[in-house]
């Protein structure tokens, strides 16, 4: 039996609880989490925008 790992975002407009809610609601368990930062060029130099957040789920049997 094989079991679906997937990644999933949190969006800009939701909080982690709200983001684990809705992993949990299609039915995954939060298995990692990893954050980046993003980061847009503005002329020679590199500005952090934000904290990219992401959760990987695996399929509940």
């Amino acid at each position: 039996m094989s079991n679906k790992k997937i990644w999933f975002d949190r969006q800009d407009d939701e909080t982690l609880e709200q983001c684990l809610e809705r992993i949990q609601s299609l039915g995954y368990t939060v298995v990692a989490r990893r954050e980046q930062p993003l980061f847009k060029q503005v002329g020679e130099e590199y500005i952090p925008i934000k904290q990219q957040t992401q959760f990987q789920g695996i399929k509940n049997s």
